[in-house]
């Protein structure tokens, strides 16, 4: 995979690229602060503040799916635009409202556009690269700029003083905005390769059906949904742990851990492929979650207190996440039949109900049994995920489901 690849990228996979840069720093400058928010404003119980983030982000992910679906039947545009527009909507509400049910309503409408935007985006960075080599670097590529714009996205929301101000959420709704002109931009310039087939895409139900007999897909879906599940305590429940503890300097522990999160990711990413290159893929499976089992283990006996051990968790987990995550585009890509590419995408989304539900479990457990509790059960999930990688590797997919490869 080489990096001089990158000349061969054309207008529309720059403007996916860069685009998904800049949303995502614009969310990240305060979408990390929701749950304090919930707590501070509206004084929601972790429970109740997991039930509407993982509610939400359960019909954003089933949402998700089925537009993958669309984006492959009727184009990618109509589905990338009606996603840009609802973020500008649903941004601009959260950064006015000022009741509960309305806030309310306007998170389970943020969560969405993300969704909406990630099947379609990456099937039509595939469509755009028919070379397999340029088409992984610009999916590892992806990656990169998302966990840059993550690392940045704290730190100016810091310097802004959006840690917990509402207004903050007006910058994401011009950063959406800004997305969707250079998107049509570049459409009317006629750049855009058309390869996808519309009229071999199937149905939903006729998808669902596909989908059912490839055994070795849905196997790795629920081991790559525990991997989210167990990653994602990281985030959410552990915000709500070291929030309700009463933890020194908060905001600058919180944004301290995303930005090492990311910064990690993006200084140890191509390395760590370049590093990796001749271990084969079950190695690399394997290091990654045990790294990923060490951070839960680290952050169970971290006393709550102590600044610089969620730090070194973080750490841990980053690296860790680094050697799973980054090959999972290209892997769902390989998979997926040329006319299914969205498809897949949105199916593979599926495996973020691991996300979805982990504010509501990890609150559950908070509320229960305490933040010990939480990532000691996180790190027997990991090697419950073991289990079902294992499984998937015996399955054999069905010849209908093969494809050539590009």
């Amino acid at each position: 995979m080489e990096l001089s690849n990158a000349k061969k990228f054309t207008p529309v996979v720059w403007v996916l690229l860069i685009g998904n840069f800049f949303v995502r720093g614009a969310f990240y400058m305060v979408w990390p602060f929701l749950a304090v928010i919930l707590f501070q404003k509206f004084a929601l119980s972790a429970t109740q503040v997991g039930l509407m983030l993982t509610g939400s982000s359960v019909i954003a992910i089933l949402l998700g799916f089925y537009t993958g679906n669309l984006a492959d039947r009727y184009g990618r545009l109509p589905i990338l635009l009606g996603a840009i527009l609802l973020g500008v909507i649903a941004f601009l509400s959260l950064s006015i409202a000022d009741s509960l049910w309305w806030f309310g309503a306007s998170v389970v409408l943020a969560s969405l556009p993300r969704s909406l935007w990630d099947a379609p985006s990456k099937a039509l960075l595939s469509d755009e690269l028919p070379d397999q080599g340029v088409r992984e670097l610009a999916l590892q590529m992806l990656y990169f700029f998302v966990n840059l714009g993550s690392a940045i996205g704290p730190l100016v929301g810091i310097w802004l003083g959006f840690t917990g101000e509402q207004v903050g959420f007006s910058v994401t709704v011009f950063a959406y905005f800004a997305l969707g002109i250079a998107l049509i931009t570049v459409y009317q310039s006629k750049s855009v390769r058309t390869v996808h087939s519309k009229t071999q895409a199937l149905d939903f139900l006729n998808l669902l059906r596909l989908l059912k007999q490839d055994r070795a897909f849905i196997y790795v879906l629920v081991a790559n949904a525990l991997i989210f599940l167990v990653y994602a305590q990281g985030d959410a429940s552990l915000i709500q742990y070291l929030t309700r503890s009463n933890v020194d300097q908060l905001a600058q522990l919180i944004s301290a851990m995303i930005v090492l999160n990311a910064l990690v990711i993006v200084t140890f990413q191509f390395p760590l492929l370049k590093l990796m290159s001749h271990w084969v893929i079950q190695q690399r499976l394997y290091c990654g979650i045990g790294l990923l089992f060490i951070s839960q283990l680290m952050m169970a006996f971290n006393p709550v207190h102590h600044f610089n051990g969620w730090l070194y968790a973080t750490f841990v987990l980053s690296v860790g996440e680094a050697i799973l995550f980054a090959k999972l585009n290209i892997f769902i890509d390989k998979m997926a039949p040329n006319h299914l590419k969205a498809s897949y995408f949105g199916a593979a989304s599926l495996c973020s109900l691991g996300f979805a539900l982990a504010p509501l479990i990890g609150g559950l457990v908070l509320d229960v049994a305490g933040g010990k509790a939480l990532f000691l059960t996180a790190s027997l999930v990991v090697l419950v995920s073991l289990v079902f990688y294992a499984r998937a590797q015996l399955q054999k997919r069905p010849n209908q489901l093969l494809r050539t490869e590009a």
